[in-house]
């Protein structure tokens, strides 16, 4: 089983309130975003700056509003006081006009659903928005504040009018390959909360484990949370190679209410996924007659894929079983959607089955493509009736769905193109777009292991959830955007955080801001070098980004002139001109470097970035060739 450090973990999220917690004035002067992530649609820059203190209060006409207790509970724990005062209850010539932030959910004039105002100048600040939307504001405000000592605190004077592009801005963790605890998925929830991601969605089972405990049947972690041992390397290859450890955890229903409360607190409704007909070995293992033959023995899957033996037959009883799984789901998972995966669902066991063949005839299906039309059409029916809109992956197209029923397109667009098309709600998430953050972040061979593909961070911040195939009436259909993580091969939370950011905040100004108001050169240079420096001071791990300017190339000429920056504020460049791989103890870049190379001469120039906590970069290689 793998050992979290929760106690370590425990810190980094008391913490994590301060992450963005952040921006010089000098940066500010430079920046026409004032290094907010997501974009804004609208921010106006002001004079001057208002300071934060333990006097400062909380002027609020909602005191129990979520957003209003969050941004209460950070200014105690920083010291900032906090302290709440209902509007409700003071008469208008009593209420205070300096020192005041205000929070306010009642107002006149309409705003765009989670849109919020922001207004700042030296005596007061102002919030404006309904639910959602001010807590977005405060997580905007948040972003602004930067610390000076214990308990002062200053924010540049600004006006921000913003509102999300997409209704549904999701991140997506697999936690069926290897098993994350309650800590840390709280503190991926409090990154996603602090970039403006709404959804959450929780890959919970698959074959190499079942993660979410069921009453009625308890096998499924008693036997399907546990693995025997797990394959060393890559799927695929065979090595032969097993680690001989047994592996596994799940959630009690008690910690999943306890994250689902987490959750809303930050406005982030979860989609809990339990991957139905396919990719579920783990619960076969544990219950065989889910299976095509129950006299086989099954065992939870020890390597990565998926195989003929993973698929559930669709016979009465198994159906009644299934029902009463997700109904103990949906109890425990308040919010509108219900994910069933539906994909990559090997055939070959229904083909081999002798009850499917007969149930294709009986139901005049036409092959086995149809029998998962009909398995999908009835799990779609039970979620609707508990008051659930199903969600599925884009194979369940064909299944002749119901209205209500959104397809998340990951095998490309297409899929979610032809959902649209039929008038069905879509996600983006397509891998061939960069959403899917498994994939490695270059081609660089020092990249860590990863199932491949390559996504790095310009690939995700490029892309457009919206097909210029459809037209615009269909176009509505797009409602947004996910990005996925995948674990096969990410078994540590510090992997999670290397592989999630950056990308994650690009992931974020795709889902929120306008294209007409993103600007990778803005995003890339300043603001996430910026963001990347917080980051790195609380603990939270990530990719640092190659050195600004500096890239893999071979140039010829006679004389060369390279300049440098690093990708995070606070770091250094440091650099080799002998083709040797850079070290902290090299040379640190300081001013552009210049060199002149008669005909057939090589200088191979090597750098990295590292930053104060001693992360590293990959190195890149440029060579000089004279001529």
């Amino acid at each position: 089983m793998q050992i979290q450090n929760s106690k370590f973990k425990i810190q980094k999220i008391a913490t994590l309130l301060f992450v963005l917690s952040f921006a010089t004035n000098v940066f500010a002067q430079h920046d026409a975003n004032m290094g907010i992530i997501p974009a804004p649609v609208s921010v106006k820059k002001g004079k001057g700056e208002f300071k934060i203190s333990p006097e400062t209060i909380l002027l609020v006409d909602s005191p129990k509003s979520r957003a209003v207790i969050y941004l209460a509970e950070y200014m105690r724990k920083a010291g900032y006081g906090g302290g709440i005062v209902d509007l409700n209850t003071l008469n208008k010539d009593l209420r205070p006009t300096k020192n005041v932030i205000s929070l306010m959910t009642g107002f006149k004039g309409d705003m765009p659903s989670e849109g919020y105002a922001l207004d700042i100048t030296e005596d007061h600040i102002n919030i404006k928005g309904k639910g959602a939307g001010l807590f977005w504001g405060i997580q905007t405000l948040l972003q602004l504040l930067e610390p000076k000592n214990a308990g002062y605190a200053v924010v540049p004077c600004a006006s921000v009018k913003d509102n999300p592009r997409f209704e549904y801005r999701g991140m997506h963790l697999d936690v069926a390959r290897h098993f994350f605890d309650v800590d840390f998925v709280k503190q991926y929830l409090d990154l996603m909360a602090a970039y403006k991601l709404n959804t959450f969605h929780w890959h919970l089972t698959d074959d190499q484990g079942w993660r979410i405990e069921i009453k009625k049947y308890p096998k499924l972690t008693e036997i399907g949370s546990k693995r025997a041992q797990t394959k060393i390397g890559r799927a695929g290859v065979d090595t032969g190679a097993y680690d001989g450890t047994p592996y596994g955890g799940f959630y009690t229903q008690d910690q999943i209410r306890e994250i689902v409360q987490y959750a809303h607190a930050r406005y982030i409704s979860i989609v809990p996924e339990i991957d139905i007909p396919g990719h579920s070995l783990a619960a076969i293992a544990a219950y065989p007659e889910l299976s095509c033959d129950p006299s086989k023995t099954y065992k939870v899957r020890e390597t990565w894929g998926t195989s003929s033996d993973d698929v559930i037959s669709p016979t009465d009883e198994n159906f009644r079983m299934l029902d009463e799984i997700l109904l103990e789901v949906m109890e425990l998972f308040p919010d509108k959607y219900m994910h069933i995966g539906g994909d990559e669902v090997s055939m070959e066991a229904w083909k081999a089955s002798d009850f499917c063949r007969q149930l294709i005839a009986d139901k005049n299906l036409k092959d086995v493509n149809g029998l998962h039309a009909y398995f999908i059409e009835k799990i779609e029916k039970f979620v609707n009736a508990q008051g659930h809109n199903m969600i599925g992956w884009d194979e369940i197209v064909d299944a002749g769905l119901s209205p209500n029923v959104t397809v998340m397109s990951w095998r490309g667009e297409a899929g979610g193109i032809k959902a649209a098309q039929l008038n069905h709600d879509v996600i983006m998430t397509p891998g061939s777009g960069g959403m899917y953050f498994d994939h490695a972040q270059s081609k660089s061979t020092q990249e860590p292991l990863s199932i491949g593909g390559n996504a790095p961070l310009e690939k995700t911040y490029a892309y457009d959830p919206v097909p210029a195939a459809l037209s615009k009436e269909q176009q509505k259909h797009i409602i947004g955007v996910q990005a996925n993580l995948w674990t096969e091969y990410i078994a540590t939370p510090v992997k999670v955080e290397y592989m999630l950011l950056p990308r994650m905040l690009a992931l974020a100004e795709v889902g929120w801001t306008p294209t007409s108001g993103k600007d990778y050169n803005n995003f890339s240079r300043e603001r996430v070098a910026h963001h990347l420096a917080k980051l790195d001071a609380q603990g939270i791990n990530y990719r640092v980004p190659v050195p600004i300017g500096a890239n893999d190339t071979t140039m010829t000429g006679s004389k060369f002139t390279i300049e440098l920056a690093p990708s995070v504020e606070g770091a250094k460049v440091c650099y080799t001109i002998d083709g040797t791989t850079p070290h902290e103890t090299d040379m640190v870049y300081t001013t552009p470097l210049k060199f002149e190379l008669t005909a057939g001469k090589r200088i191979e120039l090597q750098t990295i970035v590292v930053t104060p906590s001693g992360k590293r970069s990959i190195s890149t290689s440029m060579k000089m060739v004279g001529q």
